[in-house]
């Protein structure tokens, strides 16, 4: 290797090979004949090398500034490899990734998680490449605009999580200056207010029509049959019957303890289960294959979260819906008993 200064003619004709402006600047002569810059340099006693870029006759002076600059950092004891990742510039797909798993802990499943990572991915898949601090109003339109009215839930979600990408970034100082994706006093001055959802609440069962519903479900093979009864029995949500394990059920004591981290409260659950509760759910502990009370077809998972409104569907039960039970439930508590209203919202996990 050369040992020499280098000059901007030598930069431009070398031939194949490396060398050396002095103090760890070295040029790189690939084969093929493309150049490179790199800098040599001693980190906590093992040798780096870090790229400075294409070398041309004309940039000599710029990388010898690169150059310059990394060894100031180094005699403060400072990585330059590591500064130079730290300050570059974040793009929003990487943000966005970011966020999700800072905050995937927060979240009580799976299927919260993979409802942003695919709306981030696929709704908001122009975004992604773009340098985080780049991103304007016209961006932000350009991906609510075609969804606006068509998938209007959905819609309003991403808009939702855009901000809150937007925002994180802000507060780690990858962007500066209003978030363009706010809702209140921008972007309601420039998208036409969402259409109501015409579904309103879930689709309840009159309180008078379940029994016969049970009679039917009883008659059904299949685990989503019995965890669509253990369903209506309990009023739970689909969520906590489909996650409920063997370890949270007291067969004895007829209690189902469902633990905080799976409701939607965040506050542990006691159901107080009924005989008939007890006597479904005998037959399948005897019968257990694993840890879940309602397994699904692949082994050490639950029930997918749609095989109990597939059950329904199946039996031509109209619009009915599994969470709409616990409306069954609250019209039957309230109109043919006499316990006070607190005893049946909390019946259904609800805070009062």
């Amino acid at each position: 290797m050369a040992r020499q200064a280098l000059n901007s003619r030598k930069v431009e004709t070398a031939k194949p090979g490396k060398y050396s402006d002095g103090k760890g600047l070295t040029l790189i002569v690939a084969p093929t004949g493309t150049r490179k810059w790199v800098l040599r340099f001693q980190w906590n006693g093992r040798p780096r090398e870090m790229g400075l870029g294409a070398a041309e006759a004309a940039n000599l002076a710029l990388a010898r500034e690169k150059a310059a600059a990394a060894r100031l950092l180094i005699a403060k004891g400072i990585d330059p490899i590591a500064a130079r990742h730290k300050d570059r510039v974040r793009t929003f797909g990487e943000c966005a990734d970011d966020y999700i798993a800072a905050k995937a802990s927060e979240w009580r499943n799976e299927k919260h998680k993979a409802q942003w990572a695919m709306t981030l991915t696929e709704y908001a898949a122009p975004l992604r490449g773009k340098p985080v601090d780049t991103i304007e109003t016209a961006d932000v339109l350009a991906v609510l605009n075609p969804i606006w009215q068509a998938k209007t839930e959905t819609a309003s979600r991403l808009r939702g999580r855009i901000e809150h990408i937007l925002d994180a970034a802000r507060a780690a100082g990858h962007r500066s200056g209003e978030n363009p994706a706010r809702w209140r006093g921008h972007l309601d001055k420039l998208l036409p207010r969402r259409a109501k959802l015409a579904r309103g609440h879930h689709a309840a069962m009159p309180y008078a029509e379940v029994p016969a519903l049970m009679a039917s479900l009883r008659e059904r093979d299949g685990m989503a049959a019995r965890a669509l009864q253990f369903a209506v029995l309990t009023a739970a949500r689909t969520g906590e019957v489909i996650g409920a394990k063997w370890s949270e059920i007291d067969l004895d004591a007829k209690v189902w303890t469902v633990p905080a981290a799976r409701m939607k409260t965040a506050r542990e659950h006691r159901v107080p289960m009924s005989a008939a509760s007890v006597e479904l759910l005998k037959p399948l502990s005897e019968n257990r294959t694993g840890e879940f009370v309602f397994p699904g077809g692949e082994a050490g998972k639950p029930l997918s979260n749609m095989a109990m409104d597939m059950t329904l569907r199946r039996m031509r039960a109209g619009d009915v819906t599994v969470h709409g039970f616990r409306s069954s439930f609250r019209d039957w508590a309230g109109n043919e008993t006499s316990f006070a209203r607190e005893i049946a919202e909390a019946a259904l996990a609800h805070v009062v």
